[in-house]
């Protein structure tokens, strides 16, 4: 909405900031001069006790010495109260009775029409809470009491009771003057289809408003208190007040608590709630009756950058705690992402609060897990690994969840703390064939002298052209920062042999830019820029050309998993040497021979060629086959 000229500037001449600022602190008068409008207080904004927060009525504007904090009466309610510039305008335009401009005739319009329907709204929560001290609530009454919500509680939420009678609101507003359409309208009533006496939607419920931002009520949960009722909780209908997935119950108080009181706590109903805000937890949202949608997580990253989901401790809210977690995955980033609070198991928030008081809860919000560990959870527990299969089924799950991070340094992280995970996972513990193990096919420790003495064997030295490949790609990625998306899950899978080459994948992968590398990223990747055969590659020479150093790194990549895959089938033949003889190895050997020159065929042109001798590599493991080197040796 864009604001006619001159209205912010005489909104600030009407309100002081040292009014605004005066509402959140306590000057310090020995430091303060009124007189000239200049004003000392302690931060509101950062825990402090020195009077280092100053602010200049003739200026308009506050600084805090300490934290760096600066702005006008606009920032500092936006500020303290966690809302946007337009709510701030709004907000400070009513404290000084100004008129906020209409945005055109029919917004105008709307405006007001959402106004009266809001009016019939605080009639109604009115109508509610007087109820609720009558005689036909006596049943409410005594279940809020046993729930702990009597006093202090049903007074801040302003919780009522809706009689049993089938037109008792209705009778109530109508009496009053309010247009019947307007009721209907606001979700309070039903009309029926053929043409009867509208009845009122909420009938022997204890009722709850939910209230939007601006603290307006749009809307009303209802508790039935009969037990064979057929929703035990029923909320009102999509209106022109109320969106359903895009409100939050408690949003207003829990948007000026946020980061306050501790972190925003993400609950599933209004006791939960309730209970969280009467404990001391107080920036505590709910959502209503659904899963949380994406608007809504959105609304709720809006309040803070890393709430809590306080899951019920049942599989139903692990479902729903999954759910939200795929929902979550495309929209993460550094700075805007979710923990997860896993409650006992059939126990909600209120259940621990009523049991183990506000200590229980607290060291539960403390341990929340973050969403990588969630995942994980998700994908392995109660399954059993024992196969390849199996094992591989797993790594393509994490991959697709993977993919779905669009941030590539936040993608690299969730990648490698997947991998520290899983070794953890699939290490060998004392019995093989448990969850998550699998019996493991380890070198022997000693090889019989025939088998010590063929060239196989002999041959387990350095693999340089392997070690040249992984400097090559990751001079590359160097030179043409700008191919890292396109290639990260290549280089994900392309662990390095050498700490210091791996040092340097890791950095990349994680984000870092190859002008503000970490050490000993940095150092390595100076001396790897300065060896002879990664100065002459074609595309680290051709430094403007990324489409040849794309088709080039596509190609060593492709070469590099083809060698990987060729030195395991290789491993794996050795170690039957000493046991077999048959010409089932000798096919196995022929079909690495085959697979080893099928990876060295260059689909590039003689200009990308990067030096290396394929004739002589491939001929090499011709003739250990040739030379059947599984025969024992006679002396």
């Amino acid at each position: 909405m864009s604001l006619p000229p001159g209205f912010l500037d005489e909104l600030r001449n009407r309100v002081p900031i040292s009014s605004v600022v005066g509402r959140k602190v306590v000057w310090d008068m020995r430091k303060s001069n009124q007189a000239k409008g200049d004003f000392w207080a302690p931060c509101p904004l950062h825990q402090e006790k020195s009077a280092s927060f100053h602010v200049d009525d003739r200026k308009g504007f506050y600084y805090c010495f300490g934290c760096h904090a600066k702005g006008d009466a606009l920032r500092f309610v936006q500020e303290t109260e966690n809302i946007g510039f337009m709510e701030a305008v709004e907000m400070l335009a009513r404290e000084a009775g100004m008129t906020m401009p209409a945005r055109d005739p029919r917004a105008a319009e709307k405006a007001d029409h959402l106004s009266e329907l809001a009016a019939v709204m605080e009639a109604a929560v009115r109508f509610y809470r007087m109820q609720l001290s009558g005689g036909a609530a006596h049943a409410a009454r005594d279940y809020l009491t046993g729930r702990g919500l009597q006093g202090d509680a049903l007074e801040r939420f302003e919780i009522g009771f809706a009689p049993a009678a089938r037109r008792a609101l209705w009778e109530h507003l109508t009496g009053a003057g309010v247009a019947g359409a307007k009721i209907v309208e606001a979700g309070l009533a039903i009309a029926p289809d053929d043409g009867g006496q509208p009845f009122d939607r909420f009938r022997g419920r204890i009722m709850f408003p939910i209230r939007d931002g601006r603290g307006r009520c749009i809307a009303f949960g209802g508790r039935a208190m009969d037990p064979n009722d057929r929703a035990k909780y029923l909320n009102s209908p999509e209106t022109p007040l109320f969106d359903k997935g895009r409100s939050l119950y408690n949003i207003g108080p829990a948007r000026g608590a946020a980061g306050k009181s501790g972190p925003l706590i993400v609950a599933e109903g209004y006791m939960d709630v309730i209970a969280l805000v009467m404990a001391g937890f107080e920036a505590a949202v709910a959502p209503l009756g659904t899963a949380i949608t994406e608007e809504q997580l959105r609304l709720i990253w809006r309040l803070s950058p890393e709430p809590v989901i306080a899951l019920d401790g049942d599989a139903a809210g692990l479902r729903a705690g999954t759910r939200l977690m795929d929902l979550a995955l495309p929209h993460l980033g550094p700075e805007q992402s979710l923990r997860f609070c896993l409650l006992p198991e059939k126990m909600d928030p209120d259940d621990v609060l009523r049991t183990g008081g506000a200590g229980a809860m607290r060291k539960l919000i403390e341990g929340a897990l973050p969403l990588v560990q969630i995942l994980w959870q998700r994908e392995t527990e109660g399954q059993i690994f024992d196969s390849p299969e199996r094992r591989a089924a797993l790594d393509q799950r994490l991959r697709a969840a993977l993919a779905k991070i669009a941030d590539p340094g936040l993608r690299g992280h969730y990648a490698e703390d997947l991998r520290s995970l899983r070794a953890a996972f699939f290490q060998p513990k004392r019995a093989a064939g448990g969850k998550g193990v699998w019996p493991r096919r380890d070198a022997p420790a000693t090889s019989l002298p025939a088998t010590r003495a063929t060239l196989l064997a002999a041959s387990g030295g350095e693999d340089v052209a392997e070690r040249m490949r992984e400097e090559i790609i990751l001079a590359i990625l160097l030179t043409h920062p700008g191919l890292m998306p396109a290639f990260l899950p290549d280089l994900e899978r392309a662990e390095m042999r050498e700490p210091g080459t791996e040092a340097l994948r890791l950095a990349l992968m994680n984000g870092a830019q190859p002008d503000a590398l970490p050490e000993p990223a940095r150092q390595e990747a100076a001396r790897l820029l300065d060896l002879g055969h990664v100065r002459i590659a074609p595309p680290v020479r051709q430094a403007d050309d990324p489409d040849f150093a794309r088709a080039c790194l596509a190609e060593e990549f492709a070469k590099l998993f083809a060698r990987r895959g060729v030195a395991q089938e290789l491993r794996e033949a050795a170690e039957d040497v000493a046991h077999v003889s048959d010409e089932g190895l000798t096919w196995r050997l022929r079909q690495a021979s085959e697979s080893r020159n099928r990876a060295e065929r260059s689909r590039l042109s003689d200009s990308a060629d990067l030096g290396e001798d394929r004739a002589a590599l491939s001929g090499a493991l011709q003739r250990l086959i040739e030379s059947e080197v599984w025969v024992k040796r006679k002396k």
